[in-house]
């Protein structure tokens, strides 16, 4: 199985307001070889972003990998190294104080990329001195500037 190390950062300017502007970046790095990707959308929140971001990640891979998967999300790291999602899938979709999971497809969709590929999350500290973690919210926020035409 190919080793691949990937980062992954998504970010939403007006964050939990109306007409928001959200995007992802990656870096996906293999052999010596440093891929980077990045997408802007309008009407999204962080956490969408957050999720999307790994998803994409892991989805352009072109077969199963064995991947070091880093981001600064707490909610997706927190979410698969703590275990909450076997509790959701366990509990119909619910969370412990029994309300429905938010972004719930892109946690079943989540969940299917993980299938193919054997990840390791590991969480780093955002808006630190880790330099790919650093490079992902850049290519984010030049996604969300191109967007914006600026």
């Amino acid at each position: 199985m190919k080793k691949v190390i990937v980062y992954t950062d998504g970010a939403c300017r007006g964050n939990g307001k109306e007409n928001t502007i959200g995007a992802y970046g990656i870096v996906l790095m293999y052999n010596g070889v440093k891929k980077e990707i990045k997408k802007a959308v309008l009407n999204t929140t962080n956490n969408i972003m957050e999720l999307t971001a790994v998803i994409e990640a892991l989805s352009v891979l072109k077969e199963p990998c064995e991947v070091e998967l880093y981001s600064d999300s707490a909610y997706v790291v927190n979410a698969i190294n703590n275990k909450w999602i076997d509790s959701w899938l366990k509990n119909g979709w619910r969370t412990s104080s029994k309300e429905p999971v938010k972004n719930k497809e892109l946690w079943e969709s989540l969940i299917e990329v993980l299938k193919v590929h054997k990840v390791k999350f590991i969480k780093v500290k955002g808006h630190s001195d880790n330099e790919y973690n650093n490079r992902c919210d850049a290519l984010a926020n030049e996604a969300m500037d191109e967007i914006l035409g600026k």
